[in-house]
């Protein structure tokens, strides 16, 4: 065996926990760095590109490599000159694939599948953005996938690894929330955000030249060509139900993990439509939206409402509060004490009013549940392949379900309309016309999975 096969099958050995790849890396007291195929290094991708700064950076590929700055494409590849450079990720893995242990995707929301599906079908393990994917079908596939090629999973959102997703879960398991029946998550997307457009269009872009440096019809993937337009990238293409996935699509595995790792959700049987003000384009997301997810309740816990707003829709101020309600954040309701967190994800959950929490503290203050040591998911990843821990925290067996819960409100505010969601089946209650949602046609050359669904 080559010195790179060994290296190769010491490091996948780990992956699949095994014990004998990490006694032996450790006893070497030389850890081997993990090589990384990075696809996606402009935007959300530079951090992917600084999280693996202390690894080996084999590739990097995105189909814009136009100069636009330092946190473009071609501003972080300045910074690592010696780093080949690549456009299709196909043709990445092909090339180079043979030298990596890993892929870093930090692409729009509407090529995660493909790219992912390629590199787990390579046999490397895989960091990917939030969501997971664009559709409800490659998301479960995902998860098939992830089981068939062995591989260490890991998605994108952070405040998993955090210390206050892990104190909402103490806290409700010990009792101090009682039975919680309602949670509220917020966000301001699609407001004048990164990723979205303010003010919304209007009328569907017209056509404009390519620029140099756009692989235009590579940015596209999957979707039915159309023509270019500034509106769509680099950072602009979230709100377009073609490539992004809206605002809940954006914030939704964020501020939606605590309450789904927490409450041991499972899917939820309908998502109810109560506030919507549609926009101009059926093919862009609405500008507000308040939706309820209704989740059945599980052996001896309740059911549960989970209340979703965006676009600057708000729930109602707590009693005792006098600042107005972030811009981000979770209220959630127990039969004892009620929990507020300030953003997106939870990094300081108290309880409300804050009072509460002095006559317990020494109960709060406890922490029975492992703390991430990485305190970031690409490092979580890094430390799976070794073999320091089983998986990273947000893998794909619990990631997937996540991004199915995000998915099927997706639903309900793409159709502006509530529906009732038949897991088991896969499928919008009574309504066939989500099936092209569910499971998104793709253009030739972009077909992946299709095998894993075969008896």
């Amino acid at each position: 065996m080559s010195s790179a096969s060994n290296r190769r099958h010491f490091i996948k050995s780990a992956a699949l926990g095994a014990l004998a790849a990490p006694n032996i890396l450790r006893a070497q007291n030389t850890p081997q760095k993990i090589r990384v195929g990075i696809v996606g290094i402009g935007g959300m991708g530079a951090g992917a590109v600084q999280a693996s700064s202390g690894e080996e950076i084999v590739a990097f590929c995105d189909a814009d490599w136009r100069d636009l700055g330092a946190r473009s494409a071609a501003g972080v590849a300045k910074k690592h000159p010696k780093v080949p450079k690549f456009t299709d990720f196909r043709e990445m893995l092909e090339k180079k694939g043979a030298e990596m242990d890993a892929v870093l995707i930090s692409t729009p929301d509407h090529t995660h599948f493909a790219i992912t599906m390629a590199a787990m079908q390579a046999g490397r393990h895989v960091f990917v953005q939030k969501p997971l994917a664009h559709n409800i079908w490659q998301v479960r596939t995902l998860q098939k996938a992830a089981k068939k090629y062995g591989v260490q999973t890991v998605m994108g959102n952070q405040g998993h690894c955090w210390e206050g997703i892990r104190l909402v879960r103490e806290w409700f398991e010990a009792g101090v929330l009682g039975e919680v029946r309602e949670v509220h998550c917020w966000t301001d997307r699609p407001l004048a955000h990164m990723g979205f457009l303010n003010p919304q269009p209007t009328a569907s872009p017209a056509a404009e030249p390519v620029p140099e440096g756009v692989a235009w019809d590579l940015w596209q993937g999957p979707v039915a060509a159309r023509d270019y337009n500034a509106l769509y990238m680099p950072a602009r293409w979230r709100g377009w139900w073609d490539y992004g996935c809206g605002g809940l699509g954006d914030i939704g595995c964020h501020c939606l993990d605590a309450p789904f790792w927490a409450l041991r959700l499972g899917m939820p049987e309908k998502v109810e439509v109560l506030h919507q003000e549609p926009g101009a384009l059926k093919n862009y997301t609405a500008p507000k939206s308040h939706i309820v997810y209704h989740f059945a309740a599980r052996g001896e816990m309740p059911p549960v409402k989970i209340h979703w707003y965006e676009g600057g829709l708000l729930p109602e101020k707590l009693p005792g509060m006098e600042k107005d309600l972030p811009g981000n954040g979770m209220i959630m309701k127990g039969s004892r004490e009620t929990l507020f967190s300030d953003g997106m994800r939870v990094q300081s959950p108290q309880l409300w009013p804050r009072e509460r929490m002095t006559p317990i503290v020494d109960l709060l203050r406890r922490r029975p549940l492992p703390r991430s040591k990485a305190g970031e998911p690409i490092g979580e990843l890094f430390d799976a392949i070794r073999g320091d821990i089983p998986h990273a925290g947000s893998h794909f067996d619990y990631a997937c379900p996540l991004t199915e819960v995000v998915n099927v409100g997706v639903l309900a505010i793409r159709a502006g309309k509530s529906i009732e969601w038949d897991a088991p089946g896969m499928r919008v209650k009574d309504a066939p016309e989500f099936d092209a949602w569910i499971k998104e046609p793709v253009r030739d050359g972009w077909s992946y999975g299709e095998d894993l669904w075969q008896a």
